[in-house]
């Protein structure tokens, strides 16, 4: 009950059952606290409810399957898996082409943020766990998908799986 956000990333491992999703935003809906999901595609039915899904282009691709390869491609494709998974809003993660986000009162493109590109590894738990911090402080699900982006494009930048610091992330707005 005092968690700000719950964030659930699916590994297909085993751990994220249909039981665990149900529980996690079960809570989320009983204590008003959003849930976000870093999604495995053969999941997809189990994260309904979710506040926030943030799948890559492929896992769009493979769970609507529907080619992701310019902006009217991922509008449709984000409006299908949101369909199909029954969540608030998604947040595709699209490489160099940045992001789709698509929720209850926004839709649109973001511009990648990646000034160069050193190493991907890590650049989705950056994203989610950019998200939750940003929506568990009060920001729109708009402005967390923006500093999301500007975080995905600083830690892609580094070499491995790399943390993003708040003085990074304040100078790309400054």
């Amino acid at each position: 009950a005092d968690a700000s956000a719950i964030v659930i990333s699916d590994y297909l491992k085993g751990c994220v059952t249909a039981s665990v999703m149900g529980a996690a935003i079960a809570a989320g809906h009983t204590y008003g606290i959003p849930v976000l999901v870093d999604p495995k595609v053969p999941h997809i039915g189990a994260y309904a409810g979710a506040t926030v899904i943030t799948p890559n282009h492929h896992e769009a691709e493979m769970a609507t399957h529907m080619r992701v390869a310019n902006d009217g491609h991922a509008r449709d494709a984000a409006r299908l898996f949101r369909e199909q998974s029954a969540c608030d809003a998604v947040l595709m993660t699209r490489g160099d082409q940045g992001m789709w986000l698509l929720g209850p009162a926004v839709e649109g493109s973001l511009q990648a943020a990646a000034r160069e590109v050193a190493d991907v590894t890590g650049a989705g738990d950056t994203v989610i766990a950019t998200m939750a911090l940003a929506i568990a402080a009060g920001a729109t699900l708009a402005e967390a998908a923006r500093l999301a982006n500007e975080a995905a494009g600083i830690s892609v930048g580094k070499f491995g799986p790399a943390v993003v610091t708040p003085m990074e992330l304040l100078t790309r707005f400054s």
